[in-house]
């Protein structure tokens, strides 16, 4: 390549290369992780004025956010939150079911076993893998610290 071709190729990535505004991107993941966050609190608040304890209501907000966010998965509506509200729709307990059930819903076509029962764990399956090795890790580590006298 010559030096004019390399020069309208760098000017040609430019074109092509999506910009980004990392403080709006950043606002807006507040606000979605927010409004996340409000919601499982007002059901905390609703489990506890019904006479739940701590335990109890929080078991219950996490029960109904992961059950709103499957069903958005479900009519599609999940992804375009993520879409526009980048990590603050993806990090919380909502975004980890919409990794169950994105792939599950998507491979559905390929039948009970092979779609949904191969598929259901693509993206949340090493987390949970290396989730419950880490903590096995931890308390065989935990263990011998304890037959040792150390804690």
């Amino acid at each position: 390549m010559d030096e004019k071709q390399k020069k309208e190729y760098q000017e040609y990535v430019k074109q092509v290369t999506p910009t980004h505004n990392i403080w709006l991107q950043m606002l807006k993941a507040f606000v979605v992780g927010g409004i996340i966050c409000v919601i499982g609190q007002a059901i905390l608040n609703t489990c506890a004025g019904m006479g739940l304890d701590k335990e109890a209501s929080g078991g219950w907000s996490a029960l109904l956010l992961i059950l709103m966010s499957v069903v958005l998965t479900g009519f599609n509506i999940y992804p375009s939150i993520v879409k526009w509200g980048g990590a603050g729709a993806l990090v919380p307990i909502t975004g980890f079911a919409n990794s169950v059930a994105a792939p599950a819903i998507e491979f559905k076509s390929e039948g009970q076993v092979f779609g949904v029962g191969c598929k259901i764990f693509t993206i949340a399956g090493p987390v949970i893998l290396y989730g419950i090795f880490t903590s096995w890790v931890l308390g065989v580590i935990y263990w011998i610290l304890k037959l040792m006298g150390v804690m």
